[in-house]
């Protein structure tokens, strides 16, 4: 009788340690083949570590609109190793409003490529630092993207790094003497003003 009530004991202590692994929460448990099946999300590659945290960095949207403006650049390049023009470039990223102003500003010297004037046929490369005055301001760009056709805004300046310094207040640049449309011919009481605005008539306030 002691061996039974022994034996009973023995079966009732695994029993209640068999209940144990299956019941508290968080804690692996035996398949039946014998290996330790962990909770929910646990296994050998990570420990139940978040994964997605690579895959959704990588997954950042890209604005859409530069993406098209990178693409249509990118169409509007040389092709088959074609060389590019500085005159048709700055033309191109809307530097100039026209090919011949930008003919023009190179034969005048108002254009510089590594700090060196050039002339209209010279031919760029990625990575060349050009200087423009047009205008009555000096831009600075370097080169990012070739292209040989005239393209909007957007598509421009994916196409150059802009290191201009700010353009002069409007003030500064604006025509002394300029009359409004419609005001008729000036009298010779206004042309005496224009010309004391312009700096021709003597000091302000003389007669």
């Amino acid at each position: 009788m002691a061996a039974e009530r022994a034996d009973d004991g023995v079966d009732e202590a695994a029993d209640t340690n068999r209940r144990a692994r299956t019941t508290v929460p968080g804690t692996a448990s035996e398949t039946p083949d014998g290996r330790a099946a962990g909770t929910e999300g646990s296994s050998g590659d990570g420990g139940g570590e978040d994964v997605t945290g690579g895959d959704a960095k990588a997954a950042v949207a890209v604005d859409p609109k530069v993406a098209a403006a990178v693409t249509a650049a990118e169409a509007a390049g040389p092709q088959n190793g074609e060389t590019v023009r500085i005159d048709s470039w700055i033309w191109s990223v809307r530097l100039v409003k026209t090919r011949s102003a930008g003919a023009t500003a190179c034969k005048g010297g108002h254009v510089r490529v590594n700090g060196d004037r050039v002339k209209p046929a010279h031919s760029l490369r990625v990575g060349d630092e050009v200087r423009l005055v047009h205008e009555g301001r000096e831009r600075i760009v370097v080169v990012k993207r070739l292209i040989r056709k005239r393209v909007g805004a957007p598509v421009a300046v994916q196409c150059y790094v802009d290191n201009s310094p700010p353009p002069p207040p409007r003030e500064a640049v604006a025509p002394a003497g300029i009359r409004d449309r419609g005001a008729g011919r000036p009298t010779k009481r206004d042309r005496r003003e224009m010309e004391r605005l312009r700096g021709a008539g003597g000091r302000p306030g003389g007669h």
